[in-house]
């Protein structure tokens, strides 16, 4: 294992918020762990736009994996009220403005109930960097400049391993579709936050079927 890596988690936990500093101390034993040991939480969410600047978090969905099994039982689907309305992007995601009324989570309150859910374990996303700009603009809302916290990006594993095979990677070959469609995994048409967490798991798994499971965690750890 890399020193600096649980150097610098511990230098992180001493400048953040509460609630990320003690997810931040809760990844510290993981990063010593072979990959098949380590808990993992596959992470999707549906925003009202791309810019975090402009757009906000409408939906997350969650899926925990332990010992490289899906525990679709702990699987959760949680809806986030917004300010304003979802507009035109409820064409993609099918979440409209009366479904975002009371019981949803509060843009305030997703990012310590977010890493509640995740505590001891690593994140999985599918291009981390989108979701983290917009977890870290909840963060610098609450005080904190930017989250820093080490997760798993199936995109980054599916890039590099196809360009070890090709210098160009055709427009569209990296998105979450593409992605499980060259490993053979079935087609799932509802674009929601807990059908791509669970697709994003899966992902995970086939792309790590054939590694030694003794390998380090920390081989497969993206840093924003």
């Amino acid at each position: 294992m890399s020193l600096w890596q649980p150097l610098y988690l511990r230098w992180l936990s001493y400048r953040a918020l509460p609630v990320v500093r003690d997810y931040y101390q809760s990844l510290l034993p993981l990063l010593q762990q072979p990959l098949a040991q380590v808990p993992l939480i596959a992470v999707d969410m549906e925003m009202t736009g791309l810019k975090p600047e402009q757009h906000q978090i409408i939906s997350v969905g969650l899926v925990p994996i332990v010992q490289r099994q899906l525990r679709l039982a702990a699987a959760q689907h949680q809806l986030v009220g917004i300010a304003g309305s979802v507009g035109q992007s409820a064409t993609i995601h099918g979440i409209v403005d009366r479904h975002l009324q009371s019981p949803a989570l509060s843009q305030q309150d997703l990012l310590p109930w977010l890493l509640q859910q995740a505590m001891g374990k690593l994140m999985i996303f599918h291009h981390a960097p989108l979701d983290l700009a917009f977890l870290t603009a909840l963060a610098q809302l609450q005080g904190d400049k930017r989250l820093h916290f080490p997760v798993v990006d199936t995109l980054q594993i599916e890039r590099r391993r196809l360009l070890r095979e090709r210098h160009i990677l055709p427009q569209g070959s990296l998105r979450l579709g593409a992605c499980r469609q060259r490993y053979g995994l079935p087609v799932y048409m509802a674009h929601s936050a807990l059908m791509d967490a669970i697709a994003c798991g899966e992902l995970f798994l086939a792309q790590t079927a054939a590694i030694n499971p003794a390998v380090a965690v920390n081989e497969f750890l993206w840093w924003p």
